[in-house]
């Protein structure tokens, strides 16, 4: 099967958060093991990866140096995240098959995602990132022409915006070389996000993409049999936190629109998950939310929050 992996933040930094080099590396190895027995059991693997803490630590440095050299736009940031993290999960997979007794090579593509100029979330950013500053830091911020919002007690926050993928427009050379065998890392942090000009060219935006959303995007797009939102949990969980909390396993997309509708998954964890799964099962494809230990379960024993278009209910 052709199956694209949507790797959340949790396996990219230590159990606590932490996201120093070193807690990275480890990180990023233990989640290539699983990758690599995903690969092993005869697969085609496209791999998709968050950089929330890693865009993080460069939102610091900005802030720190920001008296000094102008800060770094976010598509910038989005584009060295990428670079760094598909360079470690280059370094962890390639001897992770080798121990497996696998030979296939590995690429890491910086991507781009097109959105639309338009998109109203452009007119009114909700998205928070970064870490909260006194008023005359954020000042200094804003001075370079962020968009930042007063928080009461806890201090100053940017928010930016978060538009719709339309587009992966490195999808060609993706394509290409998954029909040439190869593991692929792509889009990572939702893809780089660019607009287009009147005149057809491109220009990179200061914006966050949701990263499962440019994952299901992709995988319909490279027609993957099976999308894997790999997180911190074996499955979806409806009635969270009540005495009739349960599971989520095999469900209909049908089922999965109900719940969703009923606010059973919430917006700052679950809920981007669910939707993007969701887009995928209207697509066609079968949708799977599972922890990054079980990947391999998911496809060969049917483990995890299964959405399918048409299952019993």
């Amino acid at each position: 099967m052709r199956v694209l992996v949507a790797l959340g933040g949790n396996a990219m930094t230590s159990p606590e958060g932490s996201a120093a080099p070193a807690d990275q590396v480890r990180a990023i190895t233990e989640a290539m093991e699983h990758v690599a027995e995903l690969v092993a059991a005869g697969h085609d693997v496209v791999l998709t990866h968050g950089n929330g803490p890693q865009v993080g630590n460069l939102l610091v440095k900005n802030e720190v140096a920001a008296a000094v050299v102008p800060p770094v736009p976010l598509d910038w940031c989005g584009a060295q995240t990428q670079g760094t993290i598909g360079f470690t999960m280059l370094d962890a997979l390639e001897p992770a098959l080798a121990r497996l007794g696998v030979a296939r090579p590995v690429a890491a593509l910086v991507t781009r995602t097109l959105v639309d100029a338009d998109d109203p979330h452009f007119r009114e950013p909700t998205k928070p990132i970064g870490r909260y500053l006194p008023a005359d830091e954020a000042r200094q911020m804003i001075d370079h022409g962020q968009h930042w919002e007063d928080r009461g007690d806890k201090g100053w926050r940017r928010v930016v915006a978060s538009p719709e993928p339309r587009e992966v427009l490195d999808l060609p050379a993706i394509r290409a070389l998954v029909d040439a065998g190869q593991v692929v890392i792509a889009a990572g942090g939702g893809g780089i996000p660019v607009v287009r000009e009147v005149d057809g060219s491109l220009r990179g935006v200061e914006a966050v993409i949701d990263k499962d959303l440019t994952a299901a995007l992709l995988a319909h797009a490279l027609a993957c049999d099976i999308l894997i939102i790999a997180t911190d949990v074996d499955h979806a969980m409806v009635d969270y936190g009540t005495p009739d909390e349960r599971p989520l396993e095999f469900t209909s997309l049908a089922q999965m629109q109900a719940y969703a509708a009923a606010g059973q998954f919430t917006s700052g964890s679950m809920g981007p998950k669910v939707d993007a799964a969701m887009r995928f099962a209207e697509s066609g494809g079968r949708s799977i939310i599972t922890s990054l230990a079980h990947i391999t379960d998911a496809v060969e024993r049917e483990f995890g929050t299964i959405i399918d278009t048409s299952p019993e209910e």
